[in-house]
């Protein structure tokens, strides 16, 4: 996923657009070359959605989240997940108060705007099962209690795609609660000279703030700017658009599992953050076409003979875009 075009005369004219485009400069003081996954954060943020995070060990997926964190006036956690992580590690747990002989609610991580969940795949089914929960329902319920997390809030969580020894695999229903999924790639030749000459330099990943890392954009950029993407108009034809997409995924012989309805609406949710972001008011066929692989590509299934003959989701989703005639 490449980054919108940005325009000069709806940057000047739009307050938070301009704040959330100076994200990717502030990022950029600390990790190079990934422009495409802070727009799919950025795109998270607006859609109040989750992403998942994927790429070797070493790209500075972390890094990445922990920065955009650093960029944004918001609250940010970090939880790393292991075999022995249990939900109340996560959301939270009852422990009693001896001063006054009573249980009382301790908050977990969860808490947060931000929640950075490291290596997601490392830990069993029943802390994931937890933590999916709460990013559907955006709260914690303890005994009856309901305690809401706070606004905004969306999970960022990592894996590592070749590493599955001592992992847990989502599974698709638990792959269907994230808005997109992004890879993230190794740098260019240039881009990892650019890592180098930094750590040479000096660069501490630990200190973002020595770093030059600022805020640049806070909650109420966040909620004006989600307000303008609410408004974003989408012409009848695109929904006949989006919708034949996601039933094309159903039909391809290569998959098992197609887009359900849930991916058509993220899909649509996603083409309008990026229309915005864009400096337009309205979608177009190439606005869905540009999140139709982050926003589908870990909803769907290959058939394992698919899987034999090295056909990839990817590959699968740009067949589907070319033989769906788009809208003109």
């Amino acid at each position: 996923m490449t980054r919108p075009a940005t325009l000069s005369d709806p940057l000047a004219a739009d307050p938070s657009r301009a704040a959330l485009h100076r994200l990717r400069t502030e990022v950029a003081k600390a990790v190079v070359g990934q422009d495409g996954v802070v727009t799919g954060l950025i795109i998270a943020l607006l859609c109040r959605g989750h992403v998942l995070l994927e790429g070797v060990p070493g790209v500075a997926k972390t890094l990445l989240v922990r920065t955009l964190g650093a960029a944004l006036d918001l609250s940010t956690r970090r939880v790393q997940f292991t075999p022995d992580l249990m939900p109340g590690d996560v959301t939270g747990s009852m422990i009693f108060d001896a001063r006054t002989a009573a249980f009382t609610f301790r908050e977990g991580p969860v808490f947060t705007n931000l929640l950075l969940a490291d290596e997601i795949n490392r830990t069993p089914p029943k802390t994931q099962s937890a933590l999916l929960e709460v990013m559907e329902e955006r709260q914690v319920t303890i005994e009856g209690t309901q305690h809401p997390l706070p606004d905004p809030f969306i999970v960022a969580a990592t894996q590592n795609p070749v590493e599955y020894e001592g992992t847990y695999p989502l599974p698709e229903a638990q792959l269907d609660r994230f808005l997109l999924k992004l890879t993230v790639p190794l740098p260019g030749r240039e881009e990892e000279l650019g890592v180098l000459r930094a750590h040479h330099a000096g660069f501490d990943p630990r200190d973002l703030a020595a770093a030059g890392v600022r805020p640049v954009a806070d909650a109420t950029d966040l909620a004006v700017a989600r307000a303008a993407v609410g408004r974003v108009h989408v012409a009848e034809p695109l929904f006949g658009y989006v919708v034949d997409l996601c039933r094309a995924t159903r039909a391809t012989p290569a998959l098992e599992l197609g887009a359900s309805p849930r991916g058509a609406t993220a899909l649509l949710g996603t083409a309008k953050a990026w229309a915005w972001l864009a400096g337009r008011d309205h979608v177009v066929p190439d606005d869905v076409k540009a999140m139709a692989r982050p926003t589908l590509r870990h909803r769907l299934r290959l058939r394992p003979e698919a899987e034999l003959e090295g056909v990839g989701m990817d590959a699968v989703l740009d067949s589907v875009l070319a033989t769906v005639p788009a809208p003109r």
